[in-house]
């Protein structure tokens, strides 16, 4: 893991363990799970971000990077860095740790950190995958992210990862499964809230917009858009 006294990688340049990975799913996702994505174009090509993105299965990180030619640095519950591989995994692909229950200062920094250095930082603000697809309520943790950092927020929404990989599953089923990216939060808006300290507000506004994403998603993936 990157601590405060180590250079960070490129923002914007994939190694070679993100782009092997990238590289071997492709194809599979394709064919499998019949995965499309759109709007992968409100993602700038440089610059940091905060990408908010609703929790329906493990496969949602590789879902939302599948396909992007930036990587995204996400953040996970501390307790994966210490599974044998996965651990490891996660270190070359740029996954920063957090407490779930408790946000500390020191993932806060780093984040923030990441994104100064013009890092897209990937967050599932439910905290923890669905039990039923839809998507939940937001953490408040996430919001000590959007007061601070001055960079654009984009939502993402994910449709169908939960029927293919369900929280407790093991197996990887076919469903069809749909990302769609969304446009950025408001600036305008955002500094509004953030002004007038109306953090409910904040929260529901943001999770207003990653489940606009993830409804766009699920009606491609029923073909009822």
């Amino acid at each position: 893991m990157t601590t405060d006294d180590q250079p960070l990688p490129h923002p914007t340049r994939r190694n070679v363990v993100w782009l092997s990975i990238q590289f071997s799913l492709r194809l599979v996702f394709a064919i499998w799970l019949r995965y499309r994505a759109r709007s992968t174009g409100n993602l700038p090509p440089e610059g940091g971000g905060l990408v908010l993105v609703n929790h329906q299965s493990f496969l949602d990180p590789m879902l939302v990077g599948l396909p992007l030619r930036r990587p995204i640095s996400y953040l996970a519950r501390d307790n994966l860095f210490r599974v044998p591989v996965i651990g490891w995994i996660l270190r070359k692909t740029y996954v920063m740790p957090i407490n779930r229950d408790a946000a500390s200062t020191a993932s806060i920094r780093n984040a923030l950190k990441r994104m100064e250095h013009g890092f897209l930082v990937g967050l599932f603000p439910e905290g923890t995958r669905t039990d039923d697809g839809q998507v939940g309520e937001f953490k408040p943790g996430f919001i000590s992210l959007i007061r601070r950092a001055k960079v654009p927020v984009y939502p993402v929404g994910i449709a169908g990862a939960h029927d293919a990989l369900p929280r407790g599953g093991f197996r990887l089923f076919p469903p069809p499964v749909r990302v769609v990216f969304g446009e950025p939060l408001s600036e305008e808006h955002l500094a509004e809230l953030r002004a007038k300290g109306r953090e409910d507000e904040l929260i529901e506004y943001a999770r207003a917009a990653v489940v606009a994403c993830q409804l766009e998603a699920q009606q491609w993936r029923d073909g009822t858009e």
